[in-house]
């Protein structure tokens, strides 16, 4: 009786390794390509999953991009799209108020009429992908002929203006492997967008930050829009006349569920890698740039968690800037980890020597690339000292406390207001008469000290949502760690004095804190209505202390630094010239590559199984409802529940969404504590298919093309996947669409959805 357990854990142990790299460009899926695919599982061929040249609908037609931040999928033939709830969090936030919080309380559309139409979201259904890299380069030839050097924005700009006009479609050009290939997208652009259906977070988001990046997790990751049409089917913007689209393609839902072993493809628009960097940018990263952003983002999360503890009302305004904040430098953490556990730099650095012997083996070659590893070596190390310096300004001017950004904004359209009136800063312009444009208007009254409507629309923009006691809290830590941390030849004169006179003097952080803070009208909405209800000048505006402190020192001074110790060539450029050195010789030697992820449509394929995060322990390749009540306390905002969900998963009714055969065959040993006729319901599960960023929301697609889950994220042991492929550690974490269906079921009641998808 003990053999079977034995025999499974061998087999699982088998499948950790089997592991394929590549994101492969969809439009370029080669036979060989294609047939390793099916060699692995597909039932399907290339033609079926795109063929912009023949008639009938293929699987990437069904394929979406949310405005290239993630991916989605038409599941219906009424327009249904299905995507990530954490991609629908910032639209989910901004319809939600403190009486109807709908991040709490999930958003239902029980009717079509009850669909809510999300301002500036747009669906872009790729149609076609061209090889423009003669036409580029006869640009590039031409250009330079006439004594222009063109760059990319320009190339673009052009390019896609040409296709725009001779297609009706968007365009959007794109640059691989430094430049090496040119490949343009055409795109169907639909811009009524409607948001459907979002569970809570208690069910979207189970275990919050503490398990992203986690194995196991339990989400629920999933929302619904609905893309809507004019009435003749083509793309319109929002109108009640609109109907709901009727698409090209609709992907077919398998009930039929998983094992390890079984072949899985995800479809979708990853969006940045850089693979093809160098060890001496993976170095900088590790010993430069990350340990600051880490350290900096690590303590503004605690600050704002404190705040978003203590107060409903500060959660549900910075629960969207929160969870950006943390998604990313929980990234960044894991991300430098990884390199080191991995050897990421030794490893490229084993390549960067093979590069080498190539390059010399040839005299074109040397007389191109020859110096190349050298330089970028000395050019990366010379430049630390200020790219430190500037990631520390980011980190606490720019971006350390949000209202930052109304310091930028009106310095902005001051100096656009000022240069458009030939007037020098040190002039009242309280005299200048009103303009028809908004931004001069409220420039003009701004410094006029007049109340205006387009001042308190500017300033509602910048103002709403915040809590200014935690801005406050950010800008103390911010600018205490700016003074630490950046060289004090940095520093404006402004900020010298503000030195001199608080922390030399014994004073402290707290003094010159309340000096800057407690004393601008920017800070506080009483000062600032009571400071605009007044005349003043230009000259008092200037002198807000929050103002002054901002504006001391400019990126683009620092800039100016970083480019005067780095010189000619740029970092920059350099790092084109090993994209293309290194493609070069992958090309040269017969090596199947693709390129860095770049937000277009590209496919990866894999299997379902286990991950063994480290020597001697083995995960299993799924996670069920039983560790949903594991996990449950109320005492814990990420792991509680509200008494519906908790009610139904301790009641067990899966219905129709559950199959015994997932506990039945190889691998699959009957959960603990269960007999035959209790059993748990799979929530989510790993594949080992290669994604990244905007990859959030992709189908993840069985063997004949059938929806099985979506994609939603990626174990910690992948952090290091932006610049290196550990084979048998990435893992693609995804929510079982049947634990979809179930929701939508008996926790929501959506039966007019269920309906619509014929289940």
């Amino acid at each position: 009786m003990r053999i079977f357990p034995v025999l499974a854990f061998l087999f699982l142990c088998s499948i950790v390794s089997r592991a394929d790299e590549g994101m492969w460009m969809v439009n370029a899926i080669s036979e060989a390509l294609e047939k390793k695919m099916q060699e692995r599982g597909l039932r399907l061929s290339s033609g079926e999953i795109y063929n912009a040249d023949a008639e009938g609908a293929t699987l990437a037609d069904a394929v979406v991009s949310l405005d290239f931040a993630c991916t989605g999928s038409i599941i219906s033939h009424q327009g249904l799209l299905i995507t990530n709830h954490h991609c629908a969090y910032s639209d989910i936030h901004a319809m939600s108020t403190p009486d109807r919080n709908f991040l709490e309380e999930g958003f239902w559309a029980m009717k079509s009429s009850e669909e809510r139409h999300v301002p500036g979201k747009k669906a872009w259904f790729l149609k076609k992908v061209l090889d423009v890299t003669e036409e580029v380069s006869a640009m590039v030839s031409e250009a330079r002929a006439a004594g222009r050097q063109p760059g990319f924005r320009k190339l673009s700009w052009e390019i896609e203006r040409r296709y725009r006009e001779s297609t009706g479609l968007e365009a959007s050009l794109s640059s691989m492997w430094g430049g090496s290939k040119y490949y343009l997208a055409l795109y169907k652009v639909y811009s009524d967008v409607r948001l459907v259906a979002a569970p809570p977070v208690s069910i979207a988001a189970f275990g919050g930050d503490t398990d992203n990046w986690e194995w196991p997790q339990h989400k629920c990751d999933f929302a619904m829009y609905r893309v809507y049409t004019a009435p003749d089917g083509s793309p319109a913007g929002y109108s009640e006349d609109n109907v709901p689209m009727v698409p090209d393609a609709v992907l077919d839902i398998s009930l039929d569920g998983y094992r390890p072993g079984d072949f899985t493809m995800v479809i979708g628009y990853p969006g940045s890698t850089d693979r093809y960097s160098s060890s001496y940018k993976v170095q900088h990263a590790i010993d430069v740039t990350l340990p600051v952003t880490n350290e900096i983002r690590g303590r503004q999360m605690d600050i704002i968690r404190a705040h978003m503890e203590s107060s409903p009302d500060v959660r549900l305004g910075y629960s969207d800037y929160y969870f950006s904040l943390s998604n990313v430098q929980e990234l960044n953490e894991g991300e430098r980890q990884c390199y080191r556990r991995f050897h990421v730099p030794a490893r490229k650095a084993a390549i960067e020597r093979d590069m080498q012997s190539w390059i010399d083996s040839s005299a074109l070659r040397s007389s191109e690339w020859g110096g190349l590893l050298e330089t970028l070596e000395h050019k990366y190390a010379v430049t630390a000292g200020i790219e430190r310096n500037i990631a520390v300004y980011r980190e606490t001017i720019v971006r350390g406390t949000r209202l930052a950004r109304t310091c930028y904004r009106l310095n902005m359209l001051k100096n656009e207001v000022l240069k458009s009136r030939g007037i020098v800063p040190h002039r009242a312009i309280d005299s200048l008469p009103p303009s028809d444009a908004e931004t001069e208007c409220c420039m003009t009254y701004l410094f006029a000290g007049k109340d205006f409507p387009s001042v308190a629309r500017l300033l509602e923009r910048d103002y709403e949502g915040l809590d200014m006691h935690l801005e406050r809290a950010l800008f103390r830590y911010a600018m205490e760690k700016y003074y630490t941390d950046v060289d004090s030849s940095l520093w404006g004169a402004y900020q010298r004095s503000l030195f001199s006179r608080h922390i030399r003097s014994g004073q402290g952080f707290d003094a010159l804190c309340s000096e800057v803070w407690d004393c601008s009208f920017l800070t506080d909405t009483s000062r600032l209505n009571a400071f605009m209800s007044e005349r003043h000048t230009v000259d008092e505006y200037l002198a807000d202390p929050f103002y002054r402190f901002m504006q001391d020192v400019r990126i683009a001074d620092l800039n100016r630094i970083s480019a005067d110790i780095e010189g000619k060539p740029t970092i920059a450029s350099l790092d084109g010239e090993y994209q293309r050195a290194l493609y070069g010789m992958r090309l040269d030697r017969g090596i199947a590559q693709y390129p860095d992820a770049n937000s277009t449509m590209r496919i990866t394929y894999g299997t379902v199984g286990p991950l063994e995060p480290y020597d001697g322990i083995v995960c299993s390749w799924r996670s069920t409802t039983d560790g949903i009540l594991e996990k449950y306390n109320p005492d814990i905002y990420e792991y509680r529940l509200d008494a519906r969900q908790k009610s139904l998963l301790e009641e067990a009714g899966w219905g129709k969404w559950f199959s015994r055969e997932d506990f039945s065959g190889t691998g699959a040993a009957l959960p603990a504590g269960h007999d035959p006729g209790s059993l748990p319901m799979y929530v989510d599960f790993l594949t080992d298919n290669d994604i990244t960023g905007g990859n959030s929301g992709s189908p993840v697609l069985d063997a004949d093309g059938r929806l099985i889950g979506l994609a939603f994220d990626g174990n910690k042991e992948s952090l290091a996947s932006d610049s290196w492929y550990s084979s048998g550690y990435n893992k693609c974490v995804c929510v079982d669409i049947r634990y979809v269906l179930w929701v939508l079921d008996r926790y929501a009641g959506m039966d007019r959805i269920l309906e619509e998808l014929g289940l």
